[in-house]
């Protein structure tokens, strides 16, 4: 086993017994629904399908990242124990939590100088975010060290492709992604935004898609373009949905269809709370290995 803890935060969008599994420690973001706050920790204090639900009736949650003293709280026992820490960090182009990761390490250093804690900005978001984990966690478990991950991880993370698109544009026009007037006519006009995460870790708007059926088109169609080796592409691949698993099943089928040199079958998981308050229900995101990726 290892000698050192891979790390991450609850915004990597995977389940708990993968993390359970697979060894790999977690620290939540945290989000306020209808005055209450609550940790964003896999659907444990609040049912997905109960999130969801409650943003389309209406409720408009808040989110708050992994601030500088719980990450201090997080890592030092680690190093009490005089483990080494690789930590991958929700994309710096959404959140501060990447600052506040290496704000906290450089306090802990202070005191643990002969440590090695290491923090990623994964420039991700999502279970994309969770694929560049669990490539890690493949990496440590067939013996590779601290240090050859940590440079796999910052060699890769641009070949890490995000797409997503929504069926739902309410939240969006919310948090300010799609303007009003716009998404007044998308949802007249059933347009499915098609979106991609770029090389500093924003959400990009790449296309307009006429309909879900031509959103699946497009977002299938961008995995033959950009994975690596096209249709021959032997890596795995991670879906996330918030509250269409049928939608997301639906692209799970295709790729599998498209890509018959898979590494197994797509993993579908949840968009998790903090994620999904952004989102709100009707997203379906892609994530894969190829080629990297640009403005």
């Amino acid at each position: 086993m290892a000698d050192y803890v891979l790390s991450c935060c609850s915004t990597a969008d995977l389940p708990a017994e993968y993390f359970a599994e697979r060894n790999v420690a977690y620290t939540c973001f945290h989000y306020n629904m209808d005055g209450k706050e609550y940790p964003d920790d896999l659907g444990k204090s609040m049912p997905f399908d109960e999130f969801y639900r409650r943003i389309a009736d209406g409720a408009q949650p808040t989110t708050s990242q992994v601030n500088v003293q719980q990450y201090l709280d997080y890592f030092e026992p680690f190093l009490k124990e005089g483990k080494d820490v690789l930590h991958l960090a929700f994309s710096s182009g959404l959140s501060g939590s990447y600052n506040s990761a290496c704000i906290a390490r450089e306090t802990l250093l202070e005191t643990y100088p002969d440590a090695k804690l290491y923090i990623v900005d994964t420039l991700g978001a999502s279970s994309g975010y969770g694929l560049l984990v669990d490539a890690a966690a493949d990496l440590r478990d067939s013996g590779k060290s601290i240090d050859e991950v940590y440079a796999f991880v910052e060699e890769n993370k641009l070949n890490l492709h995000h797409w997503f698109f929504s069926t739902d544009l309410t939240s969006y026009i919310r948090g300010g992604r799609v303007k009003p007037v716009a998404g007044f006519f998308g949802t007249m006009l059933k347009i499915c935004p098609l979106l991609n995460m770029n090389n500093e870790g924003k959400l990009i708007p790449r296309l307009k898609c006429r309909g879900k059926a031509k959103a699946i088109d497009e977002i299938v169609a961008k995995m033959l373009q950009h994975a690596d080796g096209g249709a021959d592409y032997s890596g795995k691949c991670f879906i996330s949905q918030s509250a269409c698993f049928d939608d997301a099943r639906i692209v799970a089928d295709r790729v599998e269809a498209a890509f018959p040199k898979l590494n197994g079958k797509v993993m579908i998981n949840s968009i998790g709370t903090v994620i999904g308050a952004h989102t709100g229900p009707g997203t379906v995101a892609l994530f894969f290995f190829g080629d990297k990726r640009g403005e």
